[in-house]
């Protein structure tokens, strides 16, 4: 059964429409290496389309820079990733962002730590980043910044949350004193309750950034396990492990309908919730990411 005949047996009226709301502006992620294989992204993403490029520790600027350039020249809304631990000095910092913004007309980031144990320099957290007052600078407005409702060891090395709360803080604070315009992009999950858990915690604690909630695009069950472990999901990881054990599921790539429907049904319940829409990590490909949003657009249109 399509996604609209599972949503028609929902008792809350408004779910469909929070779904397509969800879905309306979904970012998608790519790297330079897999944007390579697309020959023209207009044939597989709507115009306009907000596209995250993934900067991996060792991937050349020039890379980075020329495909953010191409879906500039697309007709797309590149983001690029600045991952503090990768950059080595304030000059490599203002050669980037003066690069994007000239090279490519970007003038938006995702801001991160990067998750490399060891420093290229200076600069160890996403917060040193905004520090440098160089995004204001070279007119970079839209900084978006990581969230982990499932916590994270490399920020909380023993557990809980206190150091990532500290910092989403701040960079609240941030918003409030800077003309910049934020959002939280989360990691993956496959479990709605705890994603929605944090984001009411994080609202009540005072943090009122927009929430982008990480989706997995589709894939095989045992490729999405892979990358939930070296991700660092957590709980929602036994959702995963507990469709693998029926052989019926294992042989079906893993859909996000589940997941979408459960934060749907959560802002059709609370319309004031910090979760905006959906962003989408393509782990099975761009290509079949790409075709899944374009189906589950027309189907949540339609109801």
């Amino acid at each position: 059964m399509g996604i609209t005949g599972f949503l028609r047996n929902e008792e809350t009226p408004d779910v469909p429409a929070a779904l397509e709301a969800l879905l309306r502006n979904c970012s998608i992620e790519v790297m330079p290496r897999t944007a390579s294989k697309i020959e023209d992204f207009r044939q597989i993403l709507p115009q306009g389309t907000r596209v995250y490029v993934a900067h991996i520790n060792g991937t050349p600027i020039d890379d980075m820079i020329a495909t953010a350039r191409r879906l500039t020249d697309e007709g797309f809304h590149p983001m690029p990733h600045l991952p503090a631990r990768v950059i080595p000095d304030r000059t490599t910092l203002e050669n980037w962002l003066s690069r994007y913004r000239d090279e490519a007309g970007v003038t938006q980031a995702l801001i991160l730590g990067g998750g490399v144990p060891t420093p290229a320099g200076g600069f160890e957290s996403s917060i040193a980043l905004l520090e440098t007052g160089l995004f204001d600078r070279f007119g970079f407005r839209r900084l978006h910044v990581a969230g982990h409702p499932e916590g994270n060891r490399d920020i909380d090395v023993n557990g809980g949350s206190a150091r990532a709360d500290e910092a989403l803080r701040w960079k609240q604070s941030f918003s409030e004193r800077t003309d910049a315009e934020m959002a939280i992009v989360t990691q993956f999950a496959f479990d709605a309750a705890p994603v929605i858990a944090w984001a009411e915690r994080i609202a009540a604690e005072g943090i009122h950034l927009p929430i982008h909630v990480g989706v997995a695009g589709p894939t095989k069950l045992q490729t999405l396990i892979k990358y939930g472990v070296a991700c660092g999901v957590g709980p929602s990881l036994n959702i995963l492990q507990k469709r693998a054990l029926d052989l019926r599921k294992l042989l079906v790539p893993y859909e996000p309908t589940d997941f979408l429907t459960g934060i749907a049904a959560h802002r059709a319940a609370r319309p004031g919730s910090l979760i905006e829409q959906a962003h989408i990590f393509p782990l099975g490909g761009i290509r079949a990411s790409a075709e899944w949003l374009a189906r589950m657009q027309a189907e949540t249109r339609s109801i």
